[in-house]
């Protein structure tokens, strides 16, 4: 089978990369890019650790296919921080001791950032209801949406001044 020559933007950079019609966008990610940050949870769709933002939508990478990315803006956890700088998600995501083992965290911290892209001030309910589909084993979920409603806080505050 043949490879197909795919040209994206990852993390505002120009990328190039092979990949067999059949390969996911999650392994082109971690095999040829070398952006090890996006983890695979299930493979099918269901746990969200494998959480990336294409074209500003939150999307399983697990499920969708590497050459489906061709043209594509892509945000992964690896572009969060900037020039040494912690996202004020990440940053609260310390602060409330959101996080355990971590393999979970860069798809929530994703997801959360894809949230608060589109509603920078969002309800506790509707971020509840947005991270939904992000499974964490090791955490109880309110220290993560206490981190969530707290950056939302702070972002929005940044917007101000």
């Amino acid at each position: 089978m043949s490879k197909i020559h795919v040209t994206t933007t990852v993390n505002g950079d120009s990328a190039e990369f092979l990949a067999g019609p059949g390969v996911t966008l999650m392994d082109a990610l971690r095999d040829e890019l070398g952006l090890t940050g996006t983890k695979e949870g299930c493979g099918s769709g269901d746990c969200g650790a494998c959480s990336v933002i294409v074209d500003g939508r939150i999307v399983c990478s697990c499920l969708m296919l590497a050459p489906e990315a061709e043209g594509r803006r892509i945000e992964t956890i690896e572009g969060l921080a900037q020039g040494g700088q912690l996202h004020p998600l990440q940053q609260k995501f310390l602060e409330h001791a959101a996080l355990q083992c971590g393999f979970c965290t860069p798809g929530i911290l994703m997801a959360s950032k894809a949230l608060l892209d589109a509603n920078p001030d969002p309800t506790e309910t509707e971020a509840r209801y947005w991270l939904a589909g992000n499974l964490c084993r090791c955490t109880g979920y309110d220290k993560i949406i206490r981190a969530v409603m707290d950056a939302a806080a702070e972002l929005r505050q940044e917007r101000v001044a």
